[in-house]
């Protein structure tokens, strides 16, 4: 009898080779018009004229990228000099979000192993308490988290009548503020990659370091961690990327002394006011961050499976 799918094989991988390239169309059309092509009109714009009426001249020039690194003067005629206040608000983004990275990782490791260590029956009802806070828009829980620990708000009233403090702690519109706003947004970004790849972990392993007279931290750093790096890796980045970029944070609870990238780049889109050609190229310069970032996690996995070999 000849063989096939209905003698309990698979459908040949040639079934579709004539026409894979036609279903993979819809695809690329979505990410050609949603993604590829605003990034390319964001590229072309920040190298275009600003328009003081607001918008754009297209007339081609380096002056966003120019403005961003050099300081030359309210007219433009003075000698240059560093433009260090655009450097330090990338800066301060850039160590917000790495701290931001540390933090969820120090939470979000421990907790996505607790989950994955649970009995299979009730690993779901941890991912849900988890995940329901999300359920609800980011905009409407940065606002709740602002309410939260302003000068006159529940966190403080609390530590006032537990007699904790004598007065009130300035949270609001500080470093603080923006980072727990950033923990709070992305922590589940850390802890379901991990989760993944501790309940693909063989605990056998660990077994087996304790039987070599291994301790519990010797067995977790030597074993555990190089085992589910990958998940740490992209719960990494999948924290790090958005809280470079973040906007809502900073805006909401930072105030104007604690701008950072995503801050910036809005406020140059506001309005008539706004610089749009700075904007696309302080946007520009957020991406290739993004992908150097991305192109050493491609490196690092491209190297671990080579050594896997």
């Amino acid at each position: 009898m000849a063989g096939g799918p209905a003698a309990g094989g698979g459908a040949s991988s040639s079934t579709f080779a004539g026409i894979r390239h036609w279903l993979l169309l819809p695809s690329w059309l979505v990410i050609g018009f949603f993604l590829l092509l605003p990034v390319l009109l964001m590229l072309v714009y920040s190298f275009l004229t600003k328009d003081f009426r607001g918008g754009v001249i297209w007339e081609f020039s380096l002056a966003a990228y120019d403005q961003f690194i050099f300081d030359r003067g309210l007219f433009g005629d003075e000698p240059p000099t560093i433009e260090w206040i655009y450097i330090q608000i990338f800066w301060r983004s850039i160590w917000q979000a790495l701290l931001a990275t540390i933090l969820c990782l120090v939470i979000g490791f421990p907790t996505a192993y607790f989950i994955a260590t649970r009995p299979q029956n009730t690993r779901m009802l941890w991912l849900f308490l988890i995940t329901v806070p999300y359920w609800v828009n980011l905009l409407i829980r940065t606002v709740s988290m602002k309410f939260l620990i302003r000068d006159n708000g529940p966190l403080n009233e609390w530590f006032l009548a537990a007699g904790l403090l004598d007065s009130p702690i300035r949270m609001i519109n500080t470093d603080f503020a923006v980072q727990l706003g950033l923990f709070y947004s992305y922590l589940p970004f850390m802890v379901l990659p991990i989760y993944a790849s501790v309940e693909r972990y063989n605990f056998a392993l660990s077994e087996a370091a304790a039987d070599l007279y291994a301790d519990r931290w010797t067995a977790l750093r030597l074993v555990v961690i190089p085992a589910v790096s990958p998940g740490i890796i992209a719960g990494c980045i999948l924290v790090f990327v958005p809280s470079l970029g973040a906007f809502l944070a900073p805006d909401l609870l930072g105030g104007a002394k604690n701008f950072m990238i995503g801050s910036l780049i809005e406020e140059q889109f506001k309005g008539n006011a706004g610089n749009w050609p700075f904007g696309a190229a302080a946007s520009m310069i957020l991406l290739t961050m993004v992908l150097i970032v991305l192109m050493i996690y491609a490196r690092q996995q491209a190297r671990g499976e080579r050594e896997g070999r």
